[in-house]
């Protein structure tokens, strides 16, 4: 995370350190990024670099960070948008997240770290709602959802089921770098897991 140097500089120096990093991590994988890229395009010498971040993965992660922040928030508005339809919620989430992908500034970014995929990376987008300092988040998804249609008798399955719908989400946002699929084709899978989750895998007998 930032050292408190970064945080103290002007809204526009931390832009264009973010944005020379940005760049930076769309050219290539965060293994192969180069510090000197970075304070090149960003104007800075290396010395400041190092009194506002200890090294790349730390602005990396903080920048993967920030955008977990930003997808908490546009998830939680599209809950509330669907009076707690957390199946419909996730459809429209993820065809928002594909439509964001479009976007030139930012499909070689994703497709570099969703390709490039590891525990922590997967950690911070998804920000493990096990950890102590993303409860509070989780509680407020909890919160929005409405449970009344759903097959869950208390807090923990319904945290749970919320915990197999990002997982199917994250895998299906892999694919689409992977694979390079389509939207259309993106979401009709997508749509389809979504379904089978919702009717349930388990025939119903007499």
């Amino acid at each position: 995370m930032p050292k408190p140097t970064f945080l103290n500089l002007s809204t526009e120096k931390q832009e264009s350190l973010i944005k020379a990093a940005k760049k930076e991590f769309s050219r290539v994988p965060l293994y192969e990024a180069s510090i000197s890229n970075i304070i090149k395009d960003a104007g800075i010498p290396r010395g400041s670099f190092y009194q506002y971040f200890e090294d790349k993965e730390d602005l990396f992660y903080f920048l993967l960070d920030e955008h977990s922040k930003r997808n908490h928030e546009r998830f939680i508005s599209i809950l509330n948008m669907n009076n707690g339809d957390l199946f419909q919620s996730f459809l429209d989430w993820f065809k928002s997240t594909l439509i964001a992908f479009e976007e030139p500034e930012n499909r070689q970014y994703f497709k570099n770290t969703f390709l490039n995929m590891n525990y922590r990376i997967e950690k911070t987008i998804t920000q493990n709602i096990f950890e102590e300092r993303a409860k509070n988040r989780f509680f407020g998804v909890i919160n929005s959802i409405n449970s009344e249609n759903l097959n869950v008798t208390n807090e923990e399955e319904l945290h749970h089921i919320f915990r197999i719908m990002m997982a199917v989400t994250m895998r299906n946002l892999v694919a689409v770098f992977a694979k390079d699929v389509p939207m259309n084709q993106a979401m009709k899978a997508f749509s389809l897991e979504i379904t089978l989750l919702k009717r349930g895998l388990c025939k119903q007998t007499l």
